[in-house]
């Protein structure tokens, strides 16, 4: 196996063998958790090269916009197939890793990003190893996985023109396994066989870190084939990167001031001033950083002077970057009315400028009030006590040494309008009425979800021409001696519901609401 030359993927394989020398310990879990650790570093490393590849490719499509020809048309086409190649190779591998990780449990609870079972050994097996050559649709997954890993490579080397110096760079590949171990049957059994799901990880993203080291020596033969000059970057225009344009007195504002298409390698032909300072140029940027120490609207006048290496011409340019300083305020808002009702749920939504919500502490106090959090901007209210006029119920804020509070009133819910079917009153034909069930209390234009009952009302029936009837009823619905009264209906008669009471959440008792009376027709 040849030494990479490449700092990067001499550290994946250092790394690589570390695992492989855990593999032939007695394993605790300090080490089964070593692999997750190993096959996170694996990945990270794995972004640097999709981000080294990405520009690459971008360099390659712009040398050959810049030097048409069919030849480069055709270099480039190749780069985008390497590009596409890996990235298809990439995502089957994660989609394996994925099965397995399910296949091991899924979340481990404590650690949602270790599966349950990262000691099981037997469950890699069964999915990677198990079937034979001779019998595909028995095969483990490791089988396909060698398949994959040969076309690929081969795919790759036909897009580099089998060129061999390129060939003995392309790290994808099978092991020889066949040396390395005399007593297994296949390359699946010999990397996958009774190997801890934890251990699995870190070889699959070694595969990728591989895949992904092969296309860049892939792309890195195709740039070198673009005919044309080395990529010139001549159009350049100063650049203000700040992490933020609102900043709070007393903290830091800090930005990155750099020339934009610019390379990083020209750091002596590039000077930064911001009102009127010069900066230390470092990797192609300057940092600024400033107290903010008074509140406003500030402005940065930048000034870059840049010698193009190409004709040794200098040229100046200006830019002007305003960011403003500011307090902290907090915003409370209640979601759908300015106030808080008993006996139902009050949402509301808090947020504070410069404060991520994770720091925000909230609670309540007055009017018996309860809050709970439902997720990072969105609370709960409860309250118990009404109060006057004024605010009796408040909301306080707190966290990054800032306080603060909102004062809201406690109200009961308004009180309901009883009506018989959809009418308060009137003229009802005797049928009609008789029809109807009871009485129901109604809250009109009411944004809560709430629901009073009736408790129970006097019915009286005038006769025409003759002496009242009353009964008294519990509840909304008609009970047996208020049924009766209403089958009695006859036109000319009159009704009247009196003395109606109804009970809304978090009434402690009930409450006298509107009479009701209709004429028989």
């Amino acid at each position: 196996m040849s030494i990479p030359k490449e700092p990067r993927q001499l550290m994946i394989n250092l790394m690589y063998l570390v695992l492989t020398a855990l593999l032939a310990l007695n394993v605790s879990a300090e080490v089964m958790n070593a692999f997750f650790s190993l096959d996170k570093g694996i990945k990270e490393s794995g972004k640097i090269v999709d981000t080294s590849n990405t520009r690459l490719l971008k360099a390659i499509q712009k040398q050959a916009k810049a030097y048409p020809s069919e030849e480069n048309k055709d270099f480039q086409s190749r780069a985008e197939a390497v590009q596409q190649l890996t990235t298809d190779f990439v995502q089957y591998v994660e989609d394996l890793r994925e099965e397995l990780f399910n296949a091991a449990g899924g979340p481990n609870p404590d650690h949602p990003e270790w599966p349950k079972r990262k000691k099981d050994k037997d469950v890699t097996t069964r999915l990677l190893v198990l079937g034979s050559p001779e019998t595909p649709e028995d095969d483990g997954k490791g089988f396909e996985l060698e398949q994959r890993i040969k076309e690929t490579r081969q795919k790759l080397i036909e897009l580099v023109d089998s060129d061999p110096n390129v060939v003995k760079s392309i790290s994808l590949d099978i092991e020889d396994w066949k040396k390395l171990s005399k007593d297994k049957k296949s390359w699946a059994d010999f990397k996958f066989r009774q190997m801890p799901v934890a251990a699995v990880f870190p070889m699959l993203s070694k595969i990728q870190s591989d895949a992904k080291a092969s296309a860049a020596t892939a792309l890195n033969y195709l740039f070198e084939k673009v005919k044309g000059e080395d990529i010139v970057f001549d159009l350049f225009e100063p650049v203000v990167s700040a992490k933020k344009s609102y900043v709070i007195k007393g903290e830091d504002f800090e930005a990155d001031i750099f020339l934009g298409a610019y390379s990083s390698q020209t750091d002596d032909n590039t000077k930064v001033y911001v009102n009127g300072q010069q900066l230390k140029m470092e990797d192609g940027k300057a940092s600024y950083k400033a107290r903010a120490s008074s509140l406003g609207t500030k402005k940065l006048d930048v000034k870059i002077t840049v010698t193009n290496p190409l004709n040794n011409e200098t040229k100046e340019y200006t830019s002007t970057y305003e960011y403003e300083v500011g307090e902290r305020s907090v915003a409370v808002s209640a979601d759908k009315m300015n106030v808080f009702y008993i006996g139902v749920d009050n949402p509301i939504s808090v947020s504070a400028a410069g404060i991520p919500t994770s720091k925000l502490k909230v609670s309540v106090s007055g009017g018996g009030g309860t809050i709970k959090k439902i997720n990072n901007t969105q609370y709960i209210v409860k309250v118990k006590q009404p109060g006057g006029q004024e605010p009796n119920c408040f909301v306080k804020v707190s966290g990054a040494g800032m306080n603060a509070k909102k004062g809201f009133r406690v109200k009961r819910i308004p009180d309901p309008v009883a009506r018989l079917g959809n009418k308060e009153d009137g003229t009802l034909a005797a049928g009609t009425f008789k029809a109807q069930k009871g009485l129901i209390a109604w809250l009109d234009n009411f944004d809560f979800d709430a629901k009073c009952q009736i408790q129970g009302f006097r019915l009286v029936r005038v006769p025409k021409r003759a002496d009242a009837i009353e009964v008294l009823n519990s509840g909304g619905g008609y009970k047996s001696r208020a049924q009766s009264l209403v089958k009695q209906a006859k036109p000319g008669d009159t009704y009247y519901f009196m003395d109606v009471k109804a009970r809304c959440p978090g009434d402690t008792s009930g409450r006298k609401i509107n009479s009701l009376v209709f004429k028989i027709k």
